[in-house]
């Protein structure tokens, strides 16, 4: 049985199961208020934070979203997260890794650092679950998990925008050419990839399977969830929701807003209805608070990457 803690359990909870006593509007803000620790035997997700935003193309301030999501997910740690009805930490061993370290004034070594920083984690066989930052992220996450899990990787991609223009430097810091070069280096499999929610052109997809928003606003949530189980399959998956995949009246808070995208109840429906998939990692990127109003960009930040904690929780529960 675990010990029942009130109040920080953060840094005072000793068990890396169960939930802790806490008030919402106090106390230290690990994601979910799960227990900060670099110690990684027995865990079963790390959550971590790579505050990056020198790749942004628009607004920046992304660096400051690990911060906002962690403090907006306070009360999903209050209750069963809904509408799974369970806590998810009675039976997944999740903890929060804190952030990548990085030196931000010598730009080219950041991606080697996000590179290692996910090597250290997945060598532990935990799942990562990663928080921006700009989306360039992704590229660097990618490949660490095409050396753990082999390559090519399927790619489950949430976004305004596709992130495949052309960019053949290999040293560019750029948060709109990531899959680009992902689909270069064979780190995902384009015909075994898709993209939800795109509504920004490009003369060549690279060939990924593309349902725009426009395609889910017609045919619906559950279609987009049948459509992108057919095209995975039981193929190994990376995630990435980038917030800007929300219509700016559901996320303003982000650096590339554009108009006629997904509500927060369509992304979070399709995120839920993905736990036939073998996820083996994944990240919620591109939360700019400075532009956010009333954090309602970093509480649906938050709720995606809890739902993804739950289809995590539902999959060890089912392999037992």
């Amino acid at each position: 049985m675990t010990e029942l803690v009130y109040g920080d359990g953060a840094i005072r909870r000793p068990s890396l199961y169960g939930s802790s006593i806490e008030n919402t509007y106090a106390g230290v803000l690990s994601f979910m208020r799960r227990k900060y620790t670099r110690e990684l035997d027995g865990v079963d997700v790390v959550v971590s934070g790579v505050p990056l935003d020198l790749a942004t193309t628009f607004r920046s301030g992304a660096r400051l979203g690990p911060a906002a999501v962690r403090a907006a997910s306070v009360q999903l740690s209050e209750l069963h997260p809904y509408p799974w009805g369970f806590n998810p930490f009675d039976d997944l061993a999740v903890t929060d890794y804190g952030d990548c370290w990085f030196d931000a004034h010598n730009p080219m070594t950041i991606k080697e650092s996000i590179v290692e920083h996910a090597r250290t984690i997945l060598r532990s066989d935990a799942k990562m679950l990663t928080l921006g930052g700009d989306h360039y992220i992704t590229y660097p996450l990618l490949i660490a998990h095409a050396e753990k899990y082999g390559k090519p990787l399927s790619l489950i991609h949430f976004d305004a925008h596709c992130d495949t223009w052309a960019d053949d430097s290999p040293d560019s810091l750029n948060h709109g050419s990531m899959f680009y070069k992902a689909v270069k280096d064979g780190l995902i499999d384009p015909k075994t990839s898709v993209q939800v929610g795109i509504r920004t052109w490009n003369d060549d997809f690279m060939g990924i399977n593309i349902l725009d928003a426009a395609w889910v606003h017609e045919h619906g949530t559950r279609a987009a969830v049948e459509r992108i189980t057919s095209i995975v399959g039981e193929r190994p998956a990376y995630l990435t929701f980038d917030i800007d995949c929300l219509d700016p009246a559901f996320a303003p808070g982000t650096g590339t807003p554009v108009a006629g995208g997904l509500s927060s109840a369509q992304g979070l429906a399709i995120v839920r209805g993905l736990g036939a998939l073998n996820l083996v990692g994944a990240d919620v990127v591109e939360v700019a608070p400075a532009y956010d109003q009333s954090e309602i960009t970093a509480i649906a930040a938050a709720h995606i990457a809890c739902d993804l904690l739950c289809l995590w929780r539902q999959k060890k529960v089912a392999e037992r």
